[in-house]
């Protein structure tokens, strides 16, 4: 694992700018898609690497360095990019890669959950979009 910070203070404020004054509600969409899709790349790492398909392999981990950049999650980011490069050049130990991602989508997970609970609440007119 890395000393990288686990969320970036600055892609977060991007992402609340983004949403307006709508109380957050764009931010929580985002995180919400994020906490959805990644255990599922998650398990495609693990199915591929289990199968052997280095390049669906290398597409998930792909797809974990793209939604944790834009969401900021920094650390996340990191290792996924980290075991994407090592994956494109068929490097050993990707096992230990995988377990590594997957202990900081915890951290990532749990930053977030943080994150949303000291969000602003959701604005009534909001829900009606």
């Amino acid at each position: 694992m890395t000393e990288l910070p686990i969320l970036d203070p600055e892609a977060i404020a991007n992402l609340r700018a983004l949403g307006g004054d709508d109380g957050d509600a764009f931010l929580r969409e985002i995180v919400g898609i994020f906490l959805a899709d990644t255990p599922l790349r998650l398990e495609e790492l693990d199915s591929s690497l289990a199968s052997g398909d280095a390049n669906r392999f290398t597409r998930a981990a792909h797809s974990i360095k793209g939604s944790s950049s834009n969401l900021g999650a920094l650390a996340l980011q990191f290792a996924a990019n980290r075991l994407e490069a090592r994956s494109r050049e068929n490097a050993p130990g990707l096992e230990s890669g995988v377990a590594d991602l997957k202990a900081e989508f915890q951290r990532a997970k749990a930053a977030l959950g943080r994150l949303l609970e000291a969000a602003a609440p959701v604005p009534p007119a909001a829900l009606q979009r």
